[in-house]
């Protein structure tokens, strides 16, 4: 039954470590409970139904994954991409939250498309082999970066952007006590280490005030104030179709990103780069994203967390099944889920990042002409706190390299095309 459900292969994987797998992931991205409400109430949206399509979105997004794609990927609204949805088309643009949901609908249906043609699948097949696999390691750089950011290890400095955090405090040491604590774990072979970690620190954090337990249960807020509230009058405007290309590129090469960084460290791609299921996982995404805006929230997008999952030993759709489980729970048991603090789960999201460097040793740095789009790849997602602009990026360096080097041979149609696209996403978006 889980062989047919969920893609589960008794021989190469273990009950415990899917299980363990998904509750890792869940606890890795469960502040996404907390912040989303806390980005779409700043449009006006009411909190509480924001936290309850939240939590909604990512059970069907998920299980979506699990059933059809059966692959170890859970998703949510995604980080960045709420972030334009507030800050962008609500407060700069003055759009009401209603258009900005009906942009992100209109997006969900066109990804639905894409994916039922293909088209998303030849996107990823145009890319070259080395820069696929220069995005796992600059995943890992990026989402240890997210780690010790959320740890506030790393704090920002007017200065220089960026500098160590204030390791007087208490919640700092925190962190830095769960990162040994885990590294030592994993040194050791310990299963189930990242999640051993999260607890035990979580744990550690109350007598600090850094854990705070308020409460257990409580009864989910309703949908009612945003559910299908949908602004059509402005369906065919500029300002429009510009939110909805800019949704497609950030979420379609974050998604993209995400699978193949995740699957190589997974060892779930081929030789020649391909991933068994990848259509089906991008169909989960397209259809999470469309029931999202029905319920009421920003774009669902696989969440790069699920790294956390998958090095624990979660390979099939069994542990995206667990995560979504633990989204339902969450539902009823908001007020101790959200208790564990990020200086909890940083610690497993660095250790991640470590993790999913292996995959640089196969880019050749000796031969600039690949090693320089893949660097740029690998630097522009932490840098640029974004895993999309890191690809784009990476192919347009590829291809202008390749064109000016006289090297113009070694480039497909399908490149030169999506290289054009991306140069005029940056232009006019």
């Amino acid at each position: 039954m889980l062989q047919k459900l969920f893609g589960f292969d008794p021989k190469s994987m273990t009950l415990k470590k899917e299980v363990m797998g998904g509750i890792t992931t869940f606890l890795t991205m469960a502040y996404i409970l907390a912040v989303n409400p806390s980005i779409l109430s700043e449009t006006g949206m009411d909190a509480g139904a924001v936290f309850t399509a939240t939590v909604v979105s990512a059970v069907v997004g998920t299980l979506v994954m699990a059933l059809y794609a059966k692959l170890p990927f859970a998703l949510a609204p995604g980080m960045g991409l709420n972030a334009f949805f507030a800050y962008t088309i609500v407060i700069t643009m003055g759009y009401s939250w209603q258009f900005a949901l009906t942009a992100v609908f209109v997006e969900g249906l066109i990804f639905i498309v894409l994916t039922l043609t293909g088209l998303r699948q030849k996107i990823v097949d145009s890319m070259p082999l080395l820069l696929r696999r220069s995005i796992s390691p600059g995943i890992g750089l990026f989402i240890a970066f997210i780690g010790l950011k959320n740890a506030g290890i790393v704090a920002s400095n007017s200065s220089t952007f960026v500098s160590l955090g204030n390791l007087h405090d208490p919640a700092v040491l925190l962190a830095c006590f769960g990162i040994l604590l885990t590294a030592v774990l994993l040194v050791r072979n310990v299963t189930g280490a990242l999640l051993i970690g999260i607890l035990v620190t979580t744990i550690v954090g109350i007598p600090f005030h850094v854990t705070n337990f308020t409460s257990v249960v409580s009864a989910p807020p309703s949908l009612a104030p945003i559910f299908c509230q949908f602004e059509w009058s402005s369906i065919l405007s500029v300002d429009m179709v510009v939110c909805v290309l800019t949704f497609l590129f950030i979420d379609m090469f974050d998604t993209i990103g995400t699978l193949i960084g995740v699957s190589n460290r997974a060892g779930m791609v081929d030789e020649n780069g391909n991933i068994p299921g990848l259509k089906k996982a991008f169909m989960a995404d397209a259809i999470g994203t469309t029931i999202g805006a029905v319920l009421g929230t920003s774009t669902v997008t696989t969440y790069v967390e699920s790294a956390s999952g998958v090095n624990v030993g979660g390979r099939s759709g069994l542990t995206s099944f667990t995560s979504a489980v633990c989204f339902a729970l969450a539902l009823c048991l908001a007020p101790l889920f959200l208790s564990i603090p990020s200086q909890a789960t940083a610690p497993a999201l660095i250790l991640v990042g470590v993790m999913m460097m292996h995959d640089i040793r196969k880019v050749d740095f000796s031969n600039y002409i690949t090693a320089i789009p893949c660097f740029v790849c690998i630097s522009f997602m932490p840098l640029t706190y974004s895993i999309s602009d890191g690809i784009l990026m990476g192919l347009i360096t590829w291809v202008l390299l390749h064109l000016f080097s006289g090297r113009y041979k070694d480039l497909n149609i399908g490149m030169i095309i999506l290289a054009i696209l991306f140069i005029c996403k940056y232009a006019f978006l």
